[in-house]
């Protein structure tokens, strides 16, 4: 399977699949990144922190990120760049690079798309469990269509994104190929 170039954002937070997140930029390497994202339309990874911190010197990612599409941008009280991201394709690090500004090059592997299926029987206390979560937050997914509280990949990642989850728990599930075993982990959890 062919690979694609993408750059890394590698931060101590998991980003899933349809969520949202807000970030800061001010180190050059990443206003570079933002800047070839707005005038070639491309967009970046987001991969979890394994060791290093999210300045300075290039930072050990996890091997499996999320594709960030910018859906706004602004500045801060502070002055600073602000991004508002929304996670979209998964992808597996095949090799990476560091260019001479610090910002880390992947080749990437596409993760395969989330097949659309119900949710099984087995896992009927999720949906539930996420319409309560849902209901309580007030979240932007309250405006989701009814439809996708039945399906499997979409209530997987929406509790994935809203429980109170450690980054190890949330990175297993974005390594997870299927809906069922993401909903099979999620019950775990949760009992």
């Amino acid at each position: 399977m062919a690979t694609e170039s993408l750059a890394l954002f590698p931060l101590h937070t998991v980003l899933l699949p349809g969520a949202a997140l807000g970030l800061r930029v001010f180190e050059a390497r990443y206003l570079d990144l933002v800047r070839d994202c707005g005038r070639n339309g491309r967009r970046f990874g987001v991969c979890l922190i394994i060791k290093g911190e999210e300045v300075g010197a290039p930072a050990s990612a996890a091997a499996f990120g999320t594709e960030a599409v910018i859906e706004d941008f602004g500045q801060g009280d502070d002055g600073l760049l602000t991004l508002q991201v929304r996670g979209a394709r998964r992808f597996h690090v095949e090799r990476t690079r560091v260019r001479d500004n610090g910002l880390q090059v992947a080749d990437v592997r596409w993760c395969p798309d989330d097949a659309s299926e119900p949710v099984q029987p087995e896992h009927g206390l999720l949906p539930v469990l996420l319409d309560s979560i849902i209901e309580k937050l007030g979240s932007e997914h309250a405006k989701a269509a009814r439809a996708l509280h039945d399906d499997a990949a979409w209530v997987g990642w929406r509790l994935a994104e809203l429980l109170p989850l450690h980054d190890s728990q949330r990175q297993e599930l974005l390594q997870m190929d299927e809906a069922r075993a993401r909903l099979d982990r999620l019950l775990e959890l949760v009992s």
